[in-house]
């Protein structure tokens, strides 16, 4: 079968490999589609924290079931998604239920060998249903979980306002699930494309373009110089994070879903005075992919709208820098593997 694999940052090559073994415990995919993550594109650029080279990409998975091995509940033939983070379930974040940050996490496409493959194995436990729902939808459940995820870490009640930083995939999926928790949105970014599209397909009144206005002027007028319950990063920039602490409102939560590698400067007196909560969001939980699922299927969550490039799978290295270069049109691309 086909790989495609990233030897070095900057450097990708297809290769032949056998197909994987089927060990105990374990399903045999068939991939089918493959979403291309901010973790992809920062892995290629050699940006990306808690990465090793060569590596396989990829966990934002569609597939179908070729062996399904002793998973009793799935079969040859059925669509399924799977949750990418492979956990030890015995150290003192998996003893508190909290599997998305095990200590000794593995996560698919990242810590190990991923998806950009033809074929795939993966653990009977990983493996999500797709009943019901296209392999298109199938492979944005797991960025729309990371998104759910980091609006779960504050109990939202209706009215309560929400700043967005990041308006990309993630950001948008944070954006979507905020707002169906009833939250006054707020969302800052500099591509004017994108948070056209916020006001278009989600419904968000207020946008800023830090770049054209004064984000805190504009967020002190639309708040009442309340500023905002909650501040949530999705950009992995370090100078929008820094900047975002004086956005906070007294009492105030700052939740960081995005990654980056440098120092987080905050001012003591000012983030004291508030009270205020820093907090990091790390992946998804399964309740979330329940969550991601059932808004789907109700209607809430419309995930086709944010795919706007499809790349074949043996033309991604010849195209992949052209999706880093995108930044205007691009919200999400997809890999399909049927050619």
């Amino acid at each position: 079968m086909k790989a495609l694999v990233c030897k070095t940052p900057g450097e990708f090559n297809y290769i032949d490999k056998e197909m994987p073994l089927l060990e105990e415990g374990m399903v045999l995919l068939r991939m089918k589609r493959l979403g291309i993550c901010g973790t992809d594109y920062h892995a290629f650029e050699g940006t990306q924290p808690f990465f090793e080279y060569p590596r396989i990409l990829g966990h934002e998975i569609a597939a179908e079931v070729v062996n399904a091995g002793t998973a009793l509940d799935f079969k040859a033939g059925d669509l399924v998604t799977i949750s990418p983070y492979f956990y030890c379930g015995t150290c003192i974040a998996c003893r508190s239920g909290r599997t998305n940050c095990c200590v000794k996490i593995k996560v698919f496409g990242v810590h190990i060998d991923g998806a950009m493959q033809e074929y795939i194995t993966v653990p009977a436990s990983a493996l999500i249903s797709g009943e019901g729902l296209t392999v298109d939808e199938l492979a944005l459940i797991e960025p729309l979980a990371i998104g759910a995820h980091g609006v779960g870490l504050e109990q939202l009640s209706k009215g309560d306002t929400v700043v967005i930083l990041g308006a990309g995939p993630i950001g948008l999926g944070t954006i979507a699930f905020a707002k169906i928790s009833g939250a006054e949105v707020i969302v800052i970014d500099v591509n004017d494309n994108r948070l056209s599209f916020c006001r278009e397909r989600l419904g968000i009144v207020h946008t800023i373009n830090p770049l054209k206005e004064d984000p805190l002027a504009q967020l002190s007028l639309i708040t009442n110089g309340e500023f905002a319950k909650v501040v949530i990063d999705c950009t992995g920039n370090l100078k929008a994070i820094n900047n975002a602490f004086s956005f906070l409102a007294h009492t105030g939560k700052f939740i960081m879903i995005g990654l980056q590698k440098g120092t987080i400067e905050v001012v003591h007196p000012e983030f004291h005075k508030r009270e205020a909560m820093l907090m990091s969001s790390r992946n998804a939980l399964p309740h979330d992919f329940a969550h991601v699922i059932d808004c789907i299927r109700k209607g809430l969550v419309k995930p086709l709208d944010f795919v706007t490039h499809r790349v074949p799978f043996s033309r991604v290295k010849e195209e992949f820098n052209y999706l880093l270069q995108a930044n205007e049109s691009l919200i999400k691309a997809l890999i399909s593997f049927d050619e």
